[in-house]
């Protein structure tokens, strides 16, 4: 009964750290940067890399209602939704990735406005601008 007990312990914890290694950082003082930019209405874009401050090189924005299945293939990588945007309308998500890694995300809310990359696959440090466009 003790080794049982043990070893359900001993799962528990390397669950445990698993998922805290493998947790991505969702930026919330960025996310409340970006909301305050598109809140003007005067603003059509965002240049996200003055507004980071963490290494990334390619920022890649995902519309809503992405299966998780178009975000692995836009990506190039694995990232677990947290926020479900395949049911969601109300949010983008940008993922923001150094080195093939996923490093940070932060979930942008619509707010009566469509985000583009203006055709662009993804932004890069040196190519940053978000495009804002009203409805």
């Amino acid at each position: 009964m003790k080794r049982i007990i043990f070893f359900v312990f001993l799962l528990l914890l390397l669950l445990l750290t698993y998922c805290t290694l493998n947790k991505v950082p969702h930026n919330e003082e960025l996310r409340e940067s970006v909301f305050f930019i598109v809140k003007d209405k005067s603003n059509t874009e965002i240049s996200m890399n003055t507004l980071t401050d963490f290494d990334w090189d390619k920022g890649f924005l995902i519309p809503p209602y992405s299966s998780q299945e178009s975000i692995d293939k836009q990506l190039g990588v694995h990232f677990s939704d947290p926020s479900s945007i395949d049911f969601r309308d109300d949010i983008y998500l940008f993922v923001f990735m150094k080195d093939n890694e996923v490093v940070q995300y932060v979930e942008m809310d619509v707010q009566d406005a469509k985000f583009t990359l203006g055709g662009r696959k993804y932004l890069t440090p040196l190519d940053d601008v978000i495009i804002i466009e009203r409805y």
